[in-house]
């Protein structure tokens, strides 16, 4: 079968950064689903896999999460699919990915695809839905809609992949106000298409911009990127007993100023559950079946912005060049094989 990988990590602009290969088709079993992939889009866990994680020695790296497809083989113990079926995933960063035309998933992982979505627009979401998601619900434990106290959430960096899906989540299942950071007219249009009440600019200071909106408190503060650049006005704009969480990397932050509010550190990292195969990794299956429907209803809209053509090395290339410039708005998304 046709596939991207590479053989050592690096920069994107080397000539053998992502190469064309040929690998054996794999064969499923246990709960695992065989994919015929259709579209995958790339997201930053791509570009930092690629710079930093070696293959074992003689063999390749095969990078990828989001994915959308169609069910081809099914390994004996999987009861939740079956040959035919039109799938998304966002899979497991312990295991090939989804950038080569057939793929093994755990079942446990993977949803139902949208109907009205096309493979390419479907296969923006996936990753950052589950993200998105698992923020809100399982890290943050915001309540849904008619069930909480007036309350804002502020989303630091708010026009990526996964800010562009956590607007559209709080908008259409919680009551709270969503204030979005943006700095550049074009995301600050984004952000606010997808249904942003305020947009603040992350490069000034937070509390005069959030003072000037009168807002319900800010319970919830989400920040996606530079987290250590903003990290003590975010403490300082968070309501008391306020809840704090993120997804990046960040250089080392002080949590001791978290105490004098009692304010909460959450951290979420969508690959947990496959990672540690967790007892309740089946969440994951049932999470995308609700994003899907809430897509088939036109709850939710696909944040793909970018298609790229075929799924090949030249155009992964290109793809992981856009995602690290930092400049892309919503998902960068490729489909079809040569």
């Amino acid at each position: 079968m046709k596939a991207i990988g590479y053989s050592q990590p690096g920069s994107i602009d080397r000539n053998d950064a992502l190469i064309d290969i040929e690998l054996p088709r794999p064969v499923p079993s246990g709960r695992d689903l065989l994919v015929e992939v259709q579209a995958v889009s790339v997201n930053p866990v791509d570009t930092k896999v690629r710079r930093s994680a070696a293959p074992a020695e003689g063999e390749y790296k095969v990078l990828g999460f989001d994915a959308v497809g169609v069910v081809r083989e099914v390994g004996p113990d999987v009861r939740l699919f079956r040959p035919g079926d039109a799938v998304w995933y966002a899979g497991a960063i312990d295991r090939s990915g989804s950038n080569a035309e057939f793929q093994l998933v755990d079942e446990r992982l993977v949803g139902r695809k949208p109907t009205t979505l096309s493979a390419a627009d479907a296969a923006a979401l996936p990753l950052t839905g589950i993200t998105a998601w698992e923020l809100l619900f399982d890290r943050l434990q915001v309540p849904l809609a008619g069930h909480g106290r007036p309350s804002t959430l502020l989303i630091v960096g708010a026009a990526g992949g996964v800010g562009s899906i956590l607007i559209q989540l709080a908008r259409q299942r919680t009551d709270l106000t969503v204030v979005a950071t943006a700095s550049r007219p074009e995301s600050r249009a984004w952000v606010t298409q997808l249904g942003a009440h305020h947009v603040i600019d992350h490069r000034e200071a937070f509390a005069p911009q959030l003072a000037a909106l009168d807002l319900p408190p800010v319970d919830q503060v989400i920040s996606l990127t530079h987290t250590d650049k903003h990290f003590v006005q975010l403490v300082d704009v968070l309501a008391p007993q306020g809840k704090l969480a993120l997804i990046d990397d960040p250089e080392l932050i002080d949590v001791r100023l978290l105490k004098r509010k009692s304010l909460s550190l959450h951290w979420e990292l969508m690959f947990t559950r496959s990672l540690f195969q967790t007892s309740d990794m089946e969440a994951q299956h049932r999470l995308l079946n609700a994003l899907a429907d809430l897509v088939d209803q036109g709850a939710v809209r696909s944040t793909a912005q970018v298609h790229l053509g075929l799924i090949n090395a030249a155009n992964l290339r290109a793809a992981h060049a856009l995602a690290e410039s930092g400049t892309a708005l919503g998902k960068i998304v490729l489909e079809g094989f040569n």
